[in-house]
């Protein structure tokens, strides 16, 4: 145990073999004493442990993980990099409380030049209100890492800056995170195949600075842009590109230039597109293999144009497909629809869908209307997922105000509809509520050739209600249905 002037006693007695002459704890082998030390607080308390004795004194220098915490000094990282066995590295982990550029290179090429496995890198940043002044931007540079194999910076939007020079070769995981990039060399250059030959996953999520994102590379598998401010070009050449998402980056940025984009990734599997999207700019290029796609989500009601032009984005990008194997879609519903517009009636045609992920944030409103439009547009579709979001759908009410708008049009309840196509229904964190037990009635109307049907409900249900539910389901059914769930009989 640590005693409070911060030495570590020397006395065994509690290790050892009657009179203390034998110290149990110092003969274990080295893997074991690894072990033991991997469990303290951090490295600095590790290190400490050299001065129980000669067979303990360079003992921590062969952890395969360095860890710092906040509060440790960047003289003391260094230290502990100098003095650590190179070919035992394997992880370095670091936090650190309202770093600066200076402070962080003053370790990190020497971290640089002897780590072989994985980098994380955490800055934890809380800005001083009192003086209302930003912080200085000043930049780190970021050394070549040539044997590492994965790197995770999270900066706080600290400034860093790219080596124009050197090759990460075996680099397969890079992960930035809340960064302030500075020139002059582009990340571009830095992550496509002539430096990182090896790159397979990519996320630059939060990023600042990055105005013009060009990549080309032959290894990458995995590409993740999440709210990368003040994106307006972005070129992706990556042959062997399984997923690719965009979010949140054309469509807040703050120039008037209209965002270009151009993807060629012909293997591509995965798309998530929640972003702006107009095939005049944004060329997709050809995606015979794409599996999933994941959209804006649609506003069902609006109240100004940003709804009808996110909207707009959300139509353009489908009209993209023929064919969709699996489409992750959301209908997203505001609290007060007084006085809004209907906007679903802006839907008119889909692309052949086969499976659909339905989310519906319905804020307690009647939603049969809009999944009736919707499903009228995709009557081929052979598996359905209706996921309510109920975190948002009953806050305080589960059913809306008398005279609500949002079922005046309640086409859904008494017109056609056959969705001769759909074997698989699932029903998900659904509130048993009145108006959802009229809507699976219709449903399994609709649906001919059902096979099964599972319904879950959310955690707020009691279960007696749900089980409630589940018996006025089983009337409606036929009896070639499957219904699935832990409340039914």
């Amino acid at each position: 145990m640590e005693r409070r002037d911060g030495e570590i006693p020397t006395k065994r007695s509690n290790l050892s073999d009657g009179g203390g002459s034998e110290d149990r704890l110092s003969a274990l082998p080295d893997d074991l004493l690894l072990q033991i030390l991997l469990k303290l607080v951090d490295t600095a308390v590790a290190a400490r442990t050299s001065v129980l004795s000669s067979r303990w004194r360079r003992l921590w220098t062969l952890l395969p993980k360095l860890w710092f915490y906040p509060g440790t000094e960047p003289l003391a990282i260094r230290a502990a990099l100098e003095s650590h066995e190179a070919a035992a590295l394997r992880d370095l982990d670091i936090t650190l409380l309202d770093a600066t550029p200076e402070s962080v290179a003053g370790w990190l090429p020497i971290a640089a030049r002897r780590l072989p496995g994985h980098l994380k890198l955490v800055n934890i940043f809380e800005p001083d209100e009192s003086d209302g002044q930003a912080r200085e931007i000043v930049a780190f540079l970021l050394p070549c890492f040539q044997n590492a194999t994965s790197i995770h910076l999270e900066l706080g939007y600290l400034g860093m800056a790219l080596h124009p020079l050197g090759v990460f070769a075996r680099l397969t995981d890079l992960n930035l995170t809340c960064v302030e990039l500075h020139g002059p060399c582009m990340l571009g250059e830095a992550v496509s195949s002539p430096r990182c030959p090896s790159l397979q996953r990519l996320i630059v999520h939060g990023a600042r600075g990055l105005g013009n994102f060009t990549i080309h590379s032959h290894s990458l598998k995995r590409l993740m842009l999440r709210n990368v401010h003040g994106l307006e070009q972005l070129t992706v050449i990556a042959p062997a590109l399984l997923s690719l998402s965009v979010i949140c980056c054309f469509h807040s940025t703050t120039t008037m230039n209209q965002p270009v984009a151009t993807i060629s990734s012909p293997q591509l599997l995965s798309l998530i597109w929640v972003d702006a999207y107009d095939p005049r700019f944004t060329q997709l290029g050809e995606m015979e293999n794409l599996q999933r796609l994941s959209t804006y989500p649609f506003f069902v009601y609006g109240h100004n144009d940003s709804h009808k032009v996110v909207n707009s984005y959300t139509m353009k990008l489908l009209s993209h497909f023929k064919l969709i194997q699996t489409l992750n879609f959301k209908l997203l519903y505001p609290l007060e629809i007084t006085n809004h517009e209907y906007l679903m009636e802006d839907i008119t045609r889909l692309p052949n869908i086969v499976v659909m992920n339905l989310h519906i944030e319905p804020k307690a409103h009647s939603f049969g209307t809009s999944l009736f439009h919707l499903l009228s547009m995709c009557t081929g579709v052979r598996k359905l997922t209706i996921t309510l979001d109920c975190k948002t759908s009953h806050p305080v009410q589960t059913v809306c105000s008398a005279g609500c708008v949002c079922d005046q049009t309640p086409n859904w309840k008494t017109e056609e509809l056959t969705l001769n196509c759909l074997k698989r229904l699932n029903l998900s964190n659904w509130g048993a509520t009145d108006h959802e037990a009229a809507l699976v009635k219709r449903l399994l109307e609709w649906a001919t050739v059902l096979q099964t049907m599972t319904v879950t409900f959310d955690r707020s249900v009691a279960g007696s209600k749900a089980k409630e539910f589940c018996q006025m389901l089983q009337i409606f059914s036929r009896p070639e249905i499957c219904m699935r769930g832990p409340h039914f009989v």
